[in-house]
Protein backbone atom coordinates (compact mmCIF):
# COMPACT_ATOMS: atom_id res chain seq x y z
CA UNK A 1 0.00 0.00 0.00
CA UNK A 2 1.43 3.39 -0.34
CA UNK A 3 0.62 7.05 0.57
CA UNK A 4 0.87 8.76 -2.83
CA UNK A 5 2.10 12.49 -3.94
CA UNK A 6 2.08 12.50 -6.88
CA UNK A 7 3.74 15.64 -9.07
CA UNK A 8 4.01 15.12 -12.68
CA UNK A 9 7.49 16.36 -14.19
CA UNK A 10 6.39 18.54 -16.87
CA UNK A 11 7.46 17.54 -20.73
CA UNK A 12 9.57 21.11 -21.21
CA UNK A 13 11.33 19.55 -18.02
CA UNK A 14 11.67 16.34 -19.69
CA UNK A 15 12.82 18.53 -23.11
CA UNK A 16 15.37 20.68 -21.58
CA UNK A 17 17.24 17.34 -19.99
CA UNK A 18 17.16 15.56 -23.09
CA UNK A 19 19.05 19.00 -24.82
CA UNK A 20 21.63 18.95 -22.26
CA UNK A 21 23.99 15.54 -22.90
CA UNK A 22 26.23 16.89 -20.31
CA UNK A 23 23.50 16.07 -17.39
CA UNK A 24 24.81 12.54 -16.54
CA UNK A 25 21.54 11.05 -15.95
CA UNK A 26 20.76 11.60 -19.24
CA UNK A 27 21.78 8.76 -21.54
CA UNK A 28 20.36 9.51 -24.97
CA UNK A 29 18.77 11.34 -26.97
CA UNK A 30 14.59 10.74 -26.30
CA UNK A 31 15.55 9.44 -23.04
CA UNK A 32 14.09 10.44 -19.70
CA UNK A 33 17.01 10.86 -16.86
CA UNK A 34 17.75 8.47 -15.31
CA UNK A 35 17.28 8.43 -10.74
CA UNK A 36 20.27 7.71 -10.32
CA UNK A 37 24.18 8.13 -12.23
CA UNK A 38 26.16 5.00 -12.09
CA UNK A 39 28.62 7.02 -9.76
CA UNK A 40 25.95 6.95 -7.25
CA UNK A 41 24.49 2.96 -7.46
CA UNK A 42 28.91 2.41 -7.56
CA UNK A 43 28.95 4.30 -4.63
CA UNK A 44 25.71 2.61 -2.33
CA UNK A 45 26.78 -1.08 -3.31
CA UNK A 46 29.60 -0.90 -2.08
CA UNK A 47 31.28 -4.48 -1.96
CA UNK A 48 28.69 -7.17 -0.12
CA UNK A 49 25.77 -4.89 -0.51
CA UNK A 50 23.01 -7.50 -0.11
CA UNK A 51 19.15 -7.45 -1.21
CA UNK A 52 16.30 -9.18 -0.46
CA UNK A 53 13.39 -9.18 -2.68
CA UNK A 54 10.12 -10.25 -2.42
CA UNK A 55 8.57 -11.64 -5.96
CA UNK A 56 4.32 -11.55 -5.02
CA UNK A 57 2.69 -13.75 -8.15
CA UNK A 58 -0.35 -13.63 -10.20
CA UNK A 59 -1.80 -17.02 -8.83
CA UNK A 60 -0.74 -15.55 -5.00
CA UNK A 61 2.64 -17.67 -4.66
CA UNK A 62 5.52 -15.67 -3.65
CA UNK A 63 8.97 -16.47 -3.77
CA UNK A 64 12.88 -14.58 -2.25
CA UNK A 65 15.51 -13.68 -4.17
CA UNK A 66 18.53 -12.29 -3.18
CA UNK A 67 21.18 -10.44 -4.84
CA UNK A 68 24.62 -9.63 -3.55
CA UNK A 69 27.61 -7.60 -5.18
CA UNK A 70 30.84 -8.32 -4.74
CA UNK A 71 34.51 -7.73 -6.69
CA UNK A 72 33.75 -4.49 -6.94
CA UNK A 73 35.72 -1.81 -8.84
CA UNK A 74 35.63 1.90 -10.55
CA UNK A 75 34.08 0.13 -13.64
CA UNK A 76 31.12 -2.41 -11.97
CA UNK A 77 31.00 -5.47 -9.64
CA UNK A 78 29.90 -9.31 -9.94
CA UNK A 79 26.28 -9.62 -9.07
CA UNK A 80 25.33 -13.12 -7.50
CA UNK A 81 21.69 -14.07 -7.63
CA UNK A 82 19.98 -16.54 -5.61
CA UNK A 83 16.41 -17.87 -4.52
CA UNK A 84 16.09 -18.94 -0.73
CA UNK A 85 14.54 -21.41 -1.82
CA UNK A 86 16.87 -23.25 -3.53
CA UNK A 87 20.31 -21.55 -3.48
CA UNK A 88 21.66 -24.65 -6.59
CA UNK A 89 20.32 -21.39 -8.79
CA UNK A 90 23.11 -19.06 -8.10
CA UNK A 91 23.93 -17.45 -10.84
CA UNK A 92 27.09 -14.62 -10.96
CA UNK A 93 27.80 -11.76 -13.57
CA UNK A 94 29.86 -9.12 -14.14
CA UNK A 95 27.71 -6.02 -14.34
CA UNK A 96 29.02 -2.48 -14.77
CA UNK A 97 27.54 0.50 -13.06
CA UNK A 98 26.83 2.38 -16.39
CA UNK A 99 24.52 -0.99 -17.13
CA UNK A 100 23.00 -1.08 -14.00
CA UNK A 101 22.11 2.98 -15.00
CA UNK A 102 20.89 2.11 -18.20
CA UNK A 103 17.89 0.00 -16.64
CA UNK A 104 16.15 2.73 -16.13
CA UNK A 105 16.78 4.62 -19.05
CA UNK A 106 13.17 4.91 -20.40
CA UNK A 107 11.41 6.34 -23.66
CA UNK A 108 10.40 10.21 -22.85
CA UNK A 109 7.65 9.78 -25.19
CA UNK A 110 5.94 6.47 -23.69
CA UNK A 111 6.52 7.18 -19.89
CA UNK A 112 5.50 8.88 -17.24
CA UNK A 113 8.01 10.05 -14.28
CA UNK A 114 6.50 11.72 -10.81
CA UNK A 115 7.45 11.58 -6.84
CA UNK A 116 5.42 9.33 -4.80
CA UNK A 117 5.76 8.25 -0.93
CA UNK A 118 5.75 4.95 -1.07
CA UNK A 119 5.20 2.39 2.21
CA UNK A 120 7.50 -0.53 2.10
CA UNK A 121 9.13 -3.11 4.44
CA UNK A 122 11.79 -0.61 4.51
CA UNK A 123 9.65 1.93 5.44
CA UNK A 124 8.33 5.06 4.02
CA UNK A 125 10.28 5.95 1.43
CA UNK A 126 10.25 9.35 -0.93
CA UNK A 127 10.50 7.50 -4.72
CA UNK A 128 11.20 8.33 -8.07
CA UNK A 129 7.84 6.95 -9.76
CA UNK A 130 7.96 5.82 -13.42
CA UNK A 131 4.91 4.31 -15.26
CA UNK A 132 6.21 2.93 -19.13
CA UNK A 133 4.44 0.77 -20.94
CA UNK A 134 6.08 -2.82 -19.49
CA UNK A 135 5.63 -1.81 -16.03
CA UNK A 136 5.57 0.52 -13.10
CA UNK A 137 8.77 1.87 -11.34
CA UNK A 138 9.57 2.64 -7.96
CA UNK A 139 12.83 3.86 -6.90
CA UNK A 140 13.73 5.40 -4.01
CA UNK A 141 15.86 8.32 -3.57
CA UNK A 142 17.65 7.15 -0.21
CA UNK A 143 18.93 3.59 -2.08
CA UNK A 144 20.54 4.21 -5.35
CA UNK A 145 20.12 1.11 -7.80
CA UNK A 146 17.68 -0.86 -8.42
CA UNK A 147 13.69 -0.33 -7.99
CA UNK A 148 12.48 -0.76 -4.38
CA UNK A 149 9.02 -1.72 -6.39
CA UNK A 150 8.32 -2.96 -9.93
CA UNK A 151 5.02 -4.19 -11.12
CA UNK A 152 4.27 -6.06 -14.39
CA UNK A 153 1.62 -8.12 -15.67
CA UNK A 154 0.32 -9.08 -12.04
CA UNK A 155 3.66 -9.80 -10.72
CA UNK A 156 5.28 -7.76 -7.96
CA UNK A 157 8.44 -7.30 -6.83
CA UNK A 158 9.46 -5.76 -3.55
CA UNK A 159 13.14 -4.97 -1.87
CA UNK A 160 12.72 -6.31 1.53
CA UNK A 161 16.04 -5.79 2.56
CA UNK A 162 19.32 -4.23 2.55
CA UNK A 163 22.06 -5.13 4.51
CA UNK A 164 25.73 -3.38 3.57
CA UNK A 165 28.85 -5.55 4.31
Amino acid sequence: MSVKRRDALSARATAEHNEDMSDPRVLGPGLLPTPFTADEIRAAAGSGLTIGIRIDLPDGSTATRVNRFSETDADGATLERWSLADRSDVSADRVTWLDLQRHAAFDAATTTASTETLSTPLGDLACLRYDTEDGVYWFALAHPGMPVRYESDGVRTTVESIQRA
